[in-house]
């Protein structure tokens, strides 16, 4: 088996700056049809859209700022905590 001068000899997701390629495609295309939609009917609501979800979607070590918010809301809201007292 050959080794790779690679981060984890080949099998790590494609990144480009902060975000996953796929991600980062999203962005794009977002902002170009933001600015189809701002030529067209005058409102910043998809730039918003877009900023909000390019500042969620940011990649650090693996985990989005996205995937921190479900766990800790998963965590908060949706799954049962046990206390026991001593």
């Amino acid at each position: 088996m050959k080794t790779y001068i690679y981060p984890q000899n080949l099998k790590a997701a494609s990144r480009l700056w902060l975000w996953s390629i796929k991600d980062f495609l999203i962005i794009c295309i977002g902002l170009i049809l933001s600015v189809v939609i701002l030529t067209q009917i005058w409102t910043f609501i998809p730039f918003g859209i877009t900023a909000m979800f390019a500042f969620l979607s940011i990649r650090m070590e693996e985990t989005t700022i996205m995937d921190y918010i479900f766990c800790a809301f998963k965590f908060f809201v949706t799954s049962q905590q046990l206390f026991y007292w001593r």
